[in-house]
Parts: structure tokens; sequence; C-alpha cells
């Protein structure tokens, strides 16, 4: 195993970075924006695996606090149980409880090192992808 493809999903859009598991890094590669709000963009999806060719996937899994579901929790589950049928790749789930709070700041702290400019969603959603394969691979 090497290539990890790792999903921010989210109903409108979805944060998608590539990971190593080999060197315990991963970078942003885009987002995905849903034609429908709650369906995945799969021709995105597709495009990726045929690009990158991954051996398996991650895709964050909120929590509330107390460990309880979020109401995130069971479309991110049948997204999770979607892309296992269609793809045939192992699924693993990792903890993105505050992933994009994390994200954004991480953004803003660029930002402010070069020119002044607004983070957008999207840059987040791709970073938060990032931030949930750091904590996959931590916890591996």
């Amino acid at each position: 195993m090497s290539t990890v493809l790792i999903f921010d999903f989210g109903l409108k859009r979805t944060g998608v970075a590539i990971g190593n598991t080999i060197v315990g890094t991963a970078s942003p590669e885009e987002t995905l924006i849903s034609a429908t709000p709650g369906k995945p963009d799969w021709k995105g999806i597709t495009r990726l695996i045929e690009k990158w060719n991954p051996s398996q996937f991650v895709v964050g899994m909120p929590k509330q606090l107390n460990g309880d579901d979020t109401e995130l929790s069971a479309p991110i589950e049948k997204f999770c149980n979607q892309l296992n049928g269609r793809y045939n790749l192992p699924v693993a789930q990792a903890n993105e409880q505050f992933s994009s709070i994390e994200a954004g700041r991480r953004l803003k702290q660029v930002r402010q090192a070069g020119r002044k400019q607004k983070v957008s969603k999207e840059e987040v959603d791709r970073v938060s992808a990032v931030i949930i394969f750091e904590n996959w691979y931590q916890s591996q």
C-alpha cells in the first residue's frame, strides 16, 4: 500500500487529498462539487482513481465531542459503502473532528506570510482532507 485517496465528504463539496503511506504525507488535490446536494461527484472520483490508482480510501468521519454521531454520519457511512461497492477498494474512516477549523488556521498562517487573500471553502475542504490523512496515518 502506498497511494491513498482521502475524502472530506460534504453534502455540497468534497475535499480530496492524495496521501502516501510510505512517507506519511498528503497533498491537497481538488474539491469536487456535488451537482445534487448529498450525491457524490462519481465522475470526478472515477477520474481521480484513474489518475492516482490508489490502494485504499480514507474518509473523514465527524463525531461529537462525546463520541456520538453527527447529522453527517449517516450520509458519510453511505458514501463509504458506495465507494467500496463501486471501486472494490478498502475504505477506512478517520476522525475529522476540528479538521476544517485546523485547515482554516493553516491556510490563514500561509496567507499571513504572503499576500492577504481570503481563504475559500474549497481550499479548506482540500486541506481538511490532508488533516484527515494525518489523523488516520498517526493512528496506524
